[in-house]
């Protein structure tokens, strides 16, 4: 079978094994055909990508500065999508006074007192790789209350106990305005598991209907691969001082043996680079025995 195009038979003999398959889609390398794959060419990859992460940054501002109420940044792990929000946070509240950045598993009375929390215009918080949100029906009610596109955005949590927010001991009440705004940075692909349909479809439909919504398009190993060489071109390398030689030493290590490489993400150019740093002459030797399988 060419590389790159999904076997039915694979996937069935899976599912006959009584292998669980989870109801999340995440990105996955090559998972379009191959005449698919060679359609773009480098260059056009290479602008589509600059101008979503473009787009990322603007929309991100536009969240910041409050003038709308929720976004989703949906793409693979690994390539920039936290470096991009994160840089914005940095610049517009160094402080961190005005948001809070979330990561990890999320439960429904946690998600409830960070909204309260963040509930006032100007306030923003973060969900960074908290994908459990969308498993629990209870986290998915409140998040489809908070980002709606009305002005009357109200979020009830009638638990049989009173919460307390440990900051300023104030009992939360079970019913409040919620002003302020959400980011989620996401490695679902939400259109992938809202066009399978299912149980999650319709709620991950009515959350993209609710925010402004960016795929950043990196569904294949050449986007991976170009989207890597854009943010070592901006200096991912020469800030850790690499010389430009060595930086295409590592770009062409990764070419090379992108059949092999554990991961493509700029945590494994990064990995890369300091083994080059450390032993120019045995850089290779030790780039393939840590950095890569199969060889």
């Amino acid at each position: 079978m060419p590389k790159g195009v999904y076997d039915r038979s694979k996937a069935k003999k899976r599912k006959d094994a009584g292998v669980p398959r989870s109801p999340l889609k995440m990105f996955e390398l090559d998972s379009l055909p191959v005449e698919k794959l060679t359609q773009e060419t480098d260059s056009q990859i290479d602008r589509k990508l600059r101008d979503r992460f473009e787009v990322l940054e603007v929309m991100t501002q536009a969240a910041l500065g409050g003038d709308i109420n929720s976004l989703i940044v949906s793409g693979p792990a690994g390539l920039g999508k936290s470096f991009t929000v994160e840089k914005c946070l940095e610049e517009w509240d160094p402080q961190e006074k005005k948001h809070t950045v979330i990561r990890g598993y999320v439960k429904a009375t946690g998600l409830f007192k960070t909204l309260f929390q963040y509930r006032n215009k100007g306030q923003v918080i973060v969900f960074d790789d908290s994908d459990s949100l969308f498993l629990d029906d209870s986290t998915l009610a409140m998040l489809k209350a908070v980002c709606d596109s009305t002005d009357r955005r109200r979020v009830s949590y009638l638990a049989e106990f009173n919460m307390v927010d440990e900051r300023t001991a104030q009992v939360i009440p079970r019913q409040f305005q919620f002003d302020g705004t959400i980011v989620f940075i996401s490695n679902l692909d939400f259109d992938a598991i809202a066009d399978k349909g299912g149980k999650l479809a319709p709620h991950l439909q009515a959350m993209i209907s609710r925010s402004h919504y960016i795929d950043l398009a990196m569904k294949t190993r050449r986007d991976y691969l170009i989207r890597m060489k854009q943010v070592i071109k901006e200096g991912l390398l020469s800030k850790r001082g690499l010389s430009k030689s060595q930086e295409r030493k590592v770009v062409r290590f990764i070419e090379k043996n992108q059949d092999y490489i554990r991961e493509f993400s700029l945590r494994i150019a990064i990995k890369l680079g300091d083994l080059i740093k450390r032993n120019e002459r045995t850089f290779e030797k030790m780039a393939k025995v840590t950095c890569c399988k199969g060889l």
